[in-house]
């Protein structure tokens, strides 16, 4: 990458570049591989986001000639590298104060960050093959981390589906030194402490996350896990609301109490099998109440649970039927 290759010696400010309310649109380490971002989100999706895994970031603009040459071609060794490393596009016409912060002169400009730093870079478009020997070099060099987490992730995931609690909280913790405010981390963590019964402390750790966290997607299933676990188990209850949908079929409240009430107990096929029942026979009942309860159990038991996936391929005949 001779003639093309430039100094990295910009110092990235933490505080400048974060928006004024903290906002961000994907916790670091989660989301997809490629995506647009600003100013505002540049903290979150880059900075954070490269002390997992390594992020380049592609300076670009729609007049830029070049940028559309590189742009697609990048984006198809960073796919090629299978989550090793992550792409962010910024549009420098509308990131202008981001633009010269980190020094861009010309477009399209290209840096790679690792470890909450720029360590890399290069100005212009490359042919394919020089955008793959960057991309081998970045992962080669700073991609020891994420295959760490990853490997970590992989066997806590395991010892969650072998119900052996405490050695999947002492996995997600290793990762939780190794990437602070890692969702996947935390999300297993909270997870592992209802399965050991911890419920307090799970909803302690749930209570300390930061805002944005909420939205990713494995802090959300976590944080739904955890409100099933709270529900008390009352099986006086349970044994009413069967008598009562017994009693009549079509009493959908009863049904969905019941569904919610057995989900509690750890009864999840029985409910499962109510939720779809209602949708089955009514699916808009009440503002189609049960399709919305089904979702809320999805997440709760993850997309991985096989009971999930069963019930997503049976909700799909029934409204596609």
């Amino acid at each position: 990458m001779s003639g093309n290759t430039f100094s990295m010696g910009t110092s990235f400010s933490t505080s400048s570049a974060s928006s004024a309310d903290g906002a961000a649109t994907a916790p670091a380490g989660s989301g997809p591989i490629i995506k647009d971002s600003d100013t505002a989100n540049f903290m979150n999706d880059v900075i954070e986001a490269s002390r997992s895994t390594p992020v380049i970031v592609d300076f670009w603009a729609p007049w830029c000639g070049p940028c559309k040459q590189l742009g697609p071609a990048l984006e198809k060794v960073v796919q090629e590298a299978g989550g090793k490393v992550r792409m962010v596009k910024i549009n420098v016409d509308t990131n202008q104060q981001l633009a010269q912060q980190m020094r861009i002169q010309s477009i399209p400009a290209v840096y790679a960050f690792a470890e909450g730093q720029p360590v890399d870079g290069f100005m212009g478009a490359l042919p394919e093959s020089e955008l793959r020997k960057f991309v081998d070099k970045l992962v080669k060099g700073h991609g020891g981390l994420a295959e760490q987490l990853n490997q970590l992730f992989e066997d806590a995931e395991a010892a969650m589906a072998a119900e052996a609690w405490e050695q999947a909280l002492a996995m997600y913790g290793a990762a939780l030194q190794a990437a602070p405010e890692e969702p996947r981390a935390i999300a297993g963590q909270i997870k592992a402490l209802i399965g050991m019964g911890e419920l307090a402390e799970a909803r302690e750790v749930a209570n300390s996350l930061p805002q944005q966290l909420n939205a990713d997607a494995a802090i959300s299933s976590a944080l739904a896990a955890l409100e099933v676990a709270e529900t008390p188990v009352d099986n006086e209850e349970i044994n009413r609301l069967r008598s009562a949908i017994e009693t009549d079929a079509k009493d959908h409240q009863s049904r969905l109490d019941l569904a919610i009430a057995q989900n509690a107990a750890g009864e999840r096929e029985e409910a499962l099998d109510h939720v779809l029942k209602i949708i089955e026979t009514d699916r808009a009942w009440n503002d189609e109440a049960a399709r919305k309860q089904l979702l809320l159990f999805f997440e709760a038991w993850g997309p991985a649970d096989p009971l999930t996936a069963s019930g997503r391929r049976r909700l799909s005949s029934i409204l596609f039927a």
